[in-house]
């Protein structure tokens, strides 16, 4: 369906990639991966027509409608939130416009009647008068309900607006979808229901998105952006990650043979088979694996960071009881004790409620009521959402983490700060010119120097590129204290969490479980339904 032939981007005399050349066929999701710069973002422009590659071409076949996931949330503020989504097909609502305007003349002739009779043929073969029926359940799936379908974007919250927007790419099952980060702003339980949608999607999908959660659930193809070339590859992220390490092991085993080499990687390649034909994606997808090569299994050029937390001292057996906490219009009543080695997933349908009582938690706002006891020997960490008040001088990296440091050497200090890629001269970089992904690093170097026995980790995956979440989550599920976080990436909560605790207006329901059962279970339902009932969240920002 689209052909991408002897591409190749350069800037000056950087080249991005080069010698391009792909299929991407339908029925299948291809997920685009690639360290922070490789140009995966670049790449998906080019392949919509936004930007234009230095050599090559891209081809596409004709008359298959290309819906992009856009990221102007601003675009269609003037609109209704139920039209915004239908002018995803724009075909069709040229047609549904076109038509109005014949049957609002007031000189209606014979020539309107024949226009108008071909107009309502089109549009019947499009599904036009499912149109709305179809818009408002994706709306619904997303998150958006009824009461809110016809009033105009710009009365929308934020994520509110990147749900419709993304409703607006899904609507009228196009020929090709393309969507950049498409879980940003989600909740896991909408995550799930995007992932659902595309396993059941018949047509092309192209994404690009740091949830590995959602790559492994949807993605028939990896293409991988790396060396300045791009490959495919058969099979989800979690192969394309764990034969990457394979390959690179190998490549360091010098001694080893080519035949024990080769055994290595056919019996990997049939543990994965075999595990693939279990997923719910092999049923639900015509084609997970239409084959898995050893020729494709090569060692990656990515660099993951060496996050490692270190406990100061042991936890002794009181670690933090709340009682009956509660601050007007987020939480209320809100009840339990940490266990020593709990690894808590704080769960909120709204984000906002989860960040207040980390800041209540952590004094930097006061509660309303109730009351919370930390044990003796508690030596807690916050990684908070909002970083941004830690970076608002000049200092360069190392001056920035000494701050925080007993021991003042430059040498110690920018041990920690190579851990998280900080080499060279990378470590005198001026504390507020980082970006995001560059300010999360050098907060959670912070947070290794003070050696806690206590995690609070709100989002700490924001910004962050696959090879840190990588790490960062090999790294909670090795630590030997205790963790409170809260996160939307489904694969880090699922692998680390032990218990979860989901707090609202009206409450707590706290299970001792992995996330997946929590969701799942039936009796908890009405539970969590009860803790938001009757109540208005206040939906602003910290």
């Amino acid at each position: 369906m689209i052909t991408v032939s002897d591409l190749s981007l350069r800037f000056g005399k950087r080249v991005l990639f080069e010698e391009v050349n792909l299929k991407f066929n339908t029925g299948n999701c291809y997920g685009i991966i690639g360290a922070n710069g490789a140009g995966k973002s670049t790449f998906l422009k080019i392949l919509t027509g936004d930007i234009e590659s230095t050599t090559g071409h891209v081809s596409i076949d004709k008359d298959k409608r290309m819906a992009v996931l856009t990221q102007d949330h601003y675009a269609y503020d003037k609109y209704p939130v139920l039209q915004t989504v239908i002018r995803g097909h724009k075909e069709l609502f040229e047609i549904m416009e076109e038509k109005d305007e014949l049957y609002a003349k007031p000189d209606f002739s014979e020539e309107d009647g024949i226009k108008a009779s071909e107009l309502e043929e089109k549009f019947a073969e499009m599904n036009g008068w499912m149109a709305e029926s179809e818009a408002g359940e994706l709306l619904n799936g997303l998150g958006i309900n009824e009461s809110k379908h016809h009033i105009l974007m710009e009365d929308l919250s934020n994520n509110e607006k990147v749900r419709v927007l993304l409703a607006q790419a899904l609507f009228g099952e196009p020929d090709i979808l393309v969507m950049d980060e498409p879980t940003n702003d989600l909740d896991i339980e909408t995550i799930n229901w995007l992932e659902n949608f595309i396993l059941n999607f018949p047509n092309l999908v192209i994404v690009v998105s740091h949830d590995r959660h959602f790559l492994d659930a949807v993605c028939t193809q990896v293409v991988d952006i790396d060396f300045g070339k791009i490959n495919m590859f058969g099979g989800n992220y979690t192969f394309w990650y764990e034969s990457s390490q394979l390959a690179a092991r190998q490549q360091q085993q010098q001694n080893k043979k080519a035949e024990e080499r080769k055994k290595e990687l056919q019996e990997f390649i049939a543990r994965f088979s075999a595990n693939v034909k279990k997923s719910k994606q092999a049923t639900a997808r015509k084609k997970m694996l239409d084959r898995l090569n050893i020729d494709e299994i090569r060692p990656s050029s990515r660099k993951y960071p060496a996050i490692i937390f270190t406990q100061e001292r042991e936890a002794g057996d009181q670690i933090l009881n709340v009682s009956n906490l509660g601050l007007d219009g987020y939480f209320g009543n809100v009840t339990f004790s940490v266990n020593k080695g709990d690894k808590i997933f704080l769960y909120s349908q709204h984000s906002i409620i989860t960040t207040k009582f980390y800041e209540v938690l952590n004094k930097n706002i006061a509660a309303k009521e109730g009351k919370i006891e930390w044990g003796v020997t508690i030596n807690p960490a916050y990684l908070p959402t909002d970083n941004e008040s830690f970076f608002q001088n000049k200092l360069s990296l190392v001056d920035w983490l000494r701050q925080y440091s007993e021991e003042k050497d430059e040498t110690f200090i920018r041990g920690f700060l190579g851990k998280m890629l900080f080499s060279g001269d990378e470590a005198l970089k001026e504390s507020n010119v980082l970006s995001g992904g560059e300010k999360v690093r050098c907060m959670i170097s912070r947070l290794m120097l003070t050696n806690p026995n206590l995690l609070m980790l709100d989002e700490p995956l924001n910004h962050l590129d696959l090879e840190s979440i990588t790490a960062f989550n090999n790294s909670l599920q090795e630590y030997k204290g205790t963790v409170i976080f809260t996160s939307h990436d489904h694969a880090f909560v699922q692998s680390i969490a032990n218990r979860v605790i989901e707090i609202g207006p009206n409450g707590v329901v706290d299970k001792q479980t992995d996330f997946d059962s929590f969701i799942e279970d039936e009796e908890l339902k009405e539970r969590r339904k009860k803790l938001y009932e009757g109540q208005e969240v206040e939906l602003g920002t910290i």
